[in-house]
C-alpha cells in the first residue's frame, strides 16, 4: 500500500513536470526542491488534504496517514504539515497546485478515492 501511494504521487509528480517543461518554453520557472523532493510532489500531496475528507469514512485515521506521509516527504521540517500548507499559500506554488488539482480532477471519483483509502491506512 506505501507502494501504491508514492507511485500515485510520483505518477501525478510526473505528468505535471512534463506538462510545465512542456508549458516552459522561454520562461524562466523557480522550481526549488525541498530536500530532493518536488515541487510536484508537494502539490499532489497537499491536494490529498483537500480532496480526501469527503472521500474517507474515517477523518481521523486519514489525518494520521496524511501526517506521516507528508512528514517523509518534509522530514526536516518541525511541523512538516504546517510547512506545506504554507507552501500551498505561496503565490510562486499556484501554478504548480492549480495543476495537481486539475490532475486529481481529471483522475476521477473513483481513483481519488481509492488513493485516499490508501493514505487514511498509511499509517498502519
Amino acid at each position: 500500500m506505501k507502494y501504491q501511494v508514492l507511485k500515485t504521487v510520483g505518477a501525478i509528480a510526473l505528468s505535471l513536470t512534463l506538462s510545465q517543461i512542456a508549458n516552459a518554453k522561454d520562461e524562466n520557472i523557480e522550481v526549488t526542491p525541498i530536500q530532493d523532493v518536488t515541487h510536484q510532489e508537494l502539490a499532489a500531496i497537499y491536494v490529498l488534504s483537500e480532496i480526501c475528507p469527503s472521500q474517507v469514512s474515517d477523518q481521523k485515521q486519514f489525518e494520521v496517514g496524511y501526517k506521516k506521509l507528508v512528514t517523509e516527504y518534509l522530514s526536516k521540517e518541525k511541523d512538516p504539515v504546517a510547512a506545506l500548507n504554507l507552501l500551498s499559500k505561496q503565490s510562486s506554488f499556484k501554478s504548480i497546485l492549480d495543476e495537481a488539482k486539475a490532475d486529481a480532477k481529471k483522475a476521477g471519483d473513483a481513483k481519488n478515492k481509492a488513493i485516499c483509502e490508501d493514505v487514511a491506512t498509511y499509517n498502519n
